[in-house]
């Protein structure tokens, strides 16, 4: 009678367990095409960019917690079966599997601290990028630079694990300050007046970067309320170096990350148009190699 008894627990079990796989597959199924139909009708109707992807990555976030709730209510009474079985497995899916659970961790650091979130321009090692995608394993970059002078794109979509939060230093372009020190070089021919040249570059760069000027202030202020940095000034500055062929001068100046390359362009153009009204006196200089041939008697 014992052995009957055991047998049909045994056998009831398996049979209420089986229906709630079948129960929860279902339900799986029917979640994930809601997620799909609500996703859809979000990347159709909402223009934004930035807004849709935000949207459609807060629905699936919901939709995989709903789904975790409905499966833990399910098998709650199974908890204790399967306790040992897991017990059992979860050294080895630990040990075989860091890499996964680094990166999920490195997800949640990335989350949860600001190390940068899509639409920010880093760099991670080698690579530098604007975020793309934060997912629960790996981040995805639109790469920068390589083979391209300057920040403009590549054409490569390149995917990091998460994990590298814990290993390499992440530069982020962007954050909290989306604006970079940047600075050019121009040597010019001794004999020309410095103070002539300093004005001149002083006055185009106030010309072009004037633009960044209230922007710059105010995110400063902003970054000043959240870490300790000292005050810094947005003029730009001028630098003299006496070398050996030509008086190299040094313009340091603020720029947007995403306009570097621009402004350095359009500061070169104006600079160029300003030197030509000086009528020679003030000349770029170069470097030059004169070549003599010896005759041999």
């Amino acid at each position: 009678m014992n052995n009957f008894l055991d047998t049909w627990m045994s056998y009831s079990f398996l049979e209420n367990f089986g229906g709630r796989v079948i129960s929860s597959m279902i339900t799986l199924g029917v979640l994930f095409l809601v997620i799909y139909l609500i996703r859809r009708v979000v990347s159709e109707k909402v223009q934004d960019k930035s807004v849709r992807y935000r949207l459609q990555k807060v629905i699936a976030f919901f939709g995989y917690l709903i789904f975790l709730i409905i499966l833990l209510s399910t098998f709650k009474k199974d908890m204790g079966n399967f306790a040992v079985f897991f017990g059992i497995i979860a050294g080895g899916i630990a040990f075989s599997l860091q890499t996964v659970i680094a990166s999920i961790a490195g997800w949640l650091v990335i989350i949860f601290s600001s190390f940068y979130k899509v639409g920010d321009r880093v760099k991670v090692g080698t690579i530098t990028g604007d975020v793309i995608d934060i997912g629960v394993l790996s981040t995805t970059l639109m790469e920068c630079g390589e083979w391209v002078r300057s920040d403009q794109y590549t054409g490569r979509v390149v995917r990091i694990a998460n994990n590298f939060i814990f290993k390499d230093a992440v530069y982020n372009y962007s954050g909290e300050f989306p604006f970079l020190w940047d600075e050019l070089k121009l040597p010019v021919h001794y004999g020309s007046p410095v103070n002539e040249v300093i004005e001149l570059l002083t006055r185009v760069a106030n010309e072009v970067t004037s633009k960044y000027t209230e922007s710059f202030e105010e995110r400063w202020k902003h970054l000043g309320r959240q870490v300790l940095v000292e005050d810094q000034s947005i003029s730009p500055m001028v630098g003299v170096i006496a070398t050996d062929n030509w008086i190299e001068f040094h313009l340091r100046y603020v720029v947007d990350y995403k306009q570097r390359r621009t402004t350095r362009t359009n500061l070169f153009i104006r600079i160029l148009e300003e030197i030509e009204k000086t009528e020679g006196r003030i000349r770029l200089s170069s470097s030059t190699m004169e070549i003599v041939k010896e005759s041999v008697y």
